[in-house]
């Protein structure tokens, strides 16, 4: 194993990610080029310096103003401790206030009136109605309860998909940010140094499963500058190196239906790291810069103009 097969392995080397041989291979390697051993130190430092950093816990104060402003709980007395008179000329639903009225059953018609309708005249009657009404109150509680129930596993469903769809794509875009800034602090941010895009792309044969299209866009403010193998959702992937003014810009490129490339949507900004994704030519693009995000706009424009033969615009401002 060289440096180009190595380095993309050492954070997950680090995480214990890979398995036992590959994880062997790296470690020889290590051992016997410095530079990585190196590399791999800062890799293990950042990680562990993440790990200990200091863990701040909300105050109690916090919690008692959050209970403070929540609403008082009126919680009704159950009708069958009320007098016979009561239940009688007041449906229970009224004792209960709020956004909870309309589960209310409806009286006189109810599970009640249907149980006490077979009961006897006279003494016989009141011990029907009264068995009519328990058992109403109850088969309407059992109602309502099992409505309650139900109305709280769809809220409790929603929240879940919403959150999970928040959430998606948050670790991915954690790795790229990660890996977009491992790369500028080990001053090893480019493995093959080069503006010749017919220099970069044949550097990438062998070392991965597919080809990255590879476009040098310096007449519209982005000169390439070279590339690099990192690995990045759990596999290989070519990056691609730009600068724009003093910044520069990581394009991570994956082929469009791999379940690592992540999917489409809007500009992001992590941790101050400007972010894009966009599909192209096959491909699965991500760009990450600590420039601002409308750099990114004008980088993918340029580049589908050069995917699709057609003349560059004008430079971006600021290049």
């Amino acid at each position: 194993m060289d440096c180009n097969e190595a380095r993309p392995l050492l954070d997950a080397n680090a995480d214990h990610e890979l398995t036992p041989p590959q994880s062997l291979d790296v470690q020889r390697h290590i051992e016997s080029c410095e530079a990585c051993r190196r590399e791999s130190e800062m890799v293990r430092a950042m990680k562990g310096a993440v790990r200990t950093a200091a863990y701040h816990r909300a105050p109690d104060e916090l919690r008692a103003r959050i209970m403070a402003a929540l609403p008082p709980v009126d919680v009704a007395e159950p009708q069958w401790r009320a007098r016979e008179s009561d239940r009688q000329a007041e449906p229970r639903g009224r004792h209960r206030k709020g956004w909870l009225d309309w589960l209310r059953l409806p009286q006189g018609g109810g599970f009640g009136a249907l149980a006490g309708e077979g009961g006897a005249s006279g003494s016989g009657n009141q011990s029907g109605s009264r068995a009519g009404s328990v058992a109403g109150w109850h088969a309407g509680t059992a109602w309502r309860g099992g409505l309650a129930l139900a109305l709280c596993a769809l809220v409790a469903a929603g929240i879940a998909v919403t959150l999970h769809r928040a959430g998606e794509a948050a670790p991915f875009v954690d790795q790229l940010v990660a890996s977009h800034v491992r790369a500028q602090l080990s001053g090893h941010d480019i493995d093959v140094v080069s503006s010749d895009q017919h220099t970069v792309k044949p550097w990438f044969n062998g070392k991965l499963d597919y080809a990255p299209p590879v476009e040098d866009l310096a007449a519209s403010g982005f000169p390439l500058a070279g590339g690099r193998l990192d690995y990045v959702g759990h596999r290989r992937v070519a990056v691609l190196t730009y600068r724009h003014a003093k910044h520069v810009i990581d394009v991570y490129v994956f082929p469009e239906d791999d379940p690592a490339a992540g999917k489409p949507g809007p500009a992001l900004v992590r941790d101050g790291y400007a972010l894009a994704r966009w599909r192209d030519d096959g491909m699965m693009w991500w760009a990450v810069t600590d420039a601002a995000p409308e750099s990114l706009t004008a980088l993918q424009a340029a580049l589908s103009a050069r995917l699709h033969g057609e003349a560059p615009g004008a430079p971006y401002p600021g290049s």
